[in-house]
């Protein structure tokens, strides 16, 4: 049994010691179950909850589910106090923008809280079609479809599209929502060394020609490192191997490029080379959901086929207005997304002259620092949380143990002095962390 910390052997003993007479005692309570019915044996139920007894043994406060008393962004107020906040995605710090909380208040006033039934069953409400197409027109696509979830969209788009004759290729490091949708169409599902086109074209070459369709799936802006694909060359290789490109723009709408267009933008490469453009509505647009635009023959199959959206409640009015008028003002005042690139600059080459290991993260809006145990990680996190700096770790086994780290999120909403302040009070906490090792 691994508990994914870092410790010393003499340490490890007195950890698994605890844990072992906490599993004796709450063994000796719990009540005789069933096989089918004994949650213990659930997937991956024993290691999480070795993780979660491990923490508290160690006097490590989850820092996971807190709760914050209004709007997050920059800064945000939990249990009173005001924290300087890089657990959001705010990216353009149009969360709680007044136009933006007012776009909402008048599509509840006009159309109700919720579209009520699918949009297939119910009909259309205007602000579906006026965001789709403001999606479309910002990829330069043809169409655009949106979706109640971001998750689901990758989902039931990839599960739709591809049958067990198919090949799907995607980045080693892609989303969960994308292998979820991998799985559930049951192609065969190869993943290639992360940004590697390369490796992805020896994978082309040795495996193409035994599939129907194939499809290739990246990310725009990688959400755990805060680094970027070679569209360009993405794009050559969907092309040379009669693949279609799919591109996941979660994090990149409102943070790549000079008004945040998104990785296009960024290449300098023509959007039309990209099949199909997914994104989410939750992030720089400040609402929830998710989208599909790209040819106008392939949205209108969706729109009637697709399980996530025939099947499912469509967009609540108020969502989708939210996120219109978020893509409005991000068109309207490009200073965003520059005050956000600045910021995140400002941030990575502070943490870089400050010791820290950013990976390879380009500093537009997401900035690792990699610590390496998941104890220590979790440790500095609840220090930088005392000094006033909300940040979450990602422990293992969500990446793996030696990867372990704290993920910034800039904001446009961050000012300078935020910044600093945050980079001294970690540097000051890493160095506390390190003393008290070291005595």
């Amino acid at each position: 049994m691994s508990t994914g910390f870092d410790l010393s052997a003499s340490a490890r003993s007195a950890l698994l010691n605890r844990l072992a007479r906490r599993g004796a005692a709450s063994t000796a309570e719990a009540p005789t179950e069933s096989p089918g019915r004994d949650l213990g044996t659930l997937p991956g139920m024993r290691d999480f909850e070795t993780m979660r007894d491990a923490g508290a043994a160690l006097g490590i406060e989850s820092p996971y589910f807190r709760q914050h008393d209004g709007v997050a962004g920059g800064r945000s107020s939990i249990g009173g106090r005001s924290y300087v906040n890089f657990a959001s995605y705010n990216y353009a710090g149009l969360n709680g923008d007044p136009r933006v909380a007012a776009a909402a208040k008048a599509a509840i006033d006009r159309h109700g809280v919720s579209a009520s039934a699918s949009r297939l069953a119910s009909g259309e409400r205007p602000v579906h079609a006026g965001l789709e197409a403001a999606l479309a027109a910002h990829h330069r696509a043809e169409a655009c479809l949106a979706f109640v979830s971001g998750h689901a969209t990758n989902v039931t788009v990839i599960g739709q599209l591809l049958g067990p004759r198919d090949l799907i290729l995607h980045d080693r490091l892609i989303h969960n929502s994308v292998a979820e949708g991998a799985r559930l169409s049951g192609a065969r599902r190869i993943a290639f060394a992360h940004n590697d086109w390369e490796a992805a074209e020896r994978e082309f070459a040795a495996h193409r020609s035994r599939h129907g369709r194939a499809l290739l799936v990246i990310e725009g802006h990688y959400s755990m490192d805060g680094d970027l694909p070679d569209l360009g060359r993405f794009a050559a290789l969907a092309q040379r191997h009669d693949a279609l490109l799919m591109v996941d723009e979660a994090h990149s709408l409102g943070v790549l490029g000079a008004t945040g267009q998104g990785i296009a933008e960024q290449c300098g490469v023509d959007p039309g080379l990209v099949d199909i453009w997914m994104g989410t509505l939750s992030k720089t647009l400040s609402s929830c959901g998710g989208y599909i635009a790209g040819r106008k023959r392939l949205v209108d199959w969706l729109r009637h086929t697709a399980p996530g959206f025939v099947y499912s409640v469509g967009l609540a009015p108020p969502l989708a207005a939210s996120a219109l008028e978020s893509l409005r003002l991000l068109q309207a005042e490009p200073w965003r997304v520059a005050r956000l690139q600045a910021n995140a600059a400002l941030f990575l080459r502070l943490a870089r002259q400050a010791g820290f290991d950013t990976g390879s993260s380009a500093g537009l809006g997401i900035v690792p620092v990699i610590l390496g145990s998941s104890l220590r990680a979790a440790q500095l996190a609840a220090a930088a949380f005392e000094a006033g700096v909300n940040v979450q770790p990602i422990l293992f086994p969500v990446v793996p143990e030696g990867a372990a780290r704290l993920r910034f999120f800039l904001s446009a909403e961050h000012t300078e002095a935020d910044i600093r302040h945050s980079i001294t009070a970690l540097a000051a906490a890493r160095d506390g962390l390190a003393a008290l090792k070291a005595s």
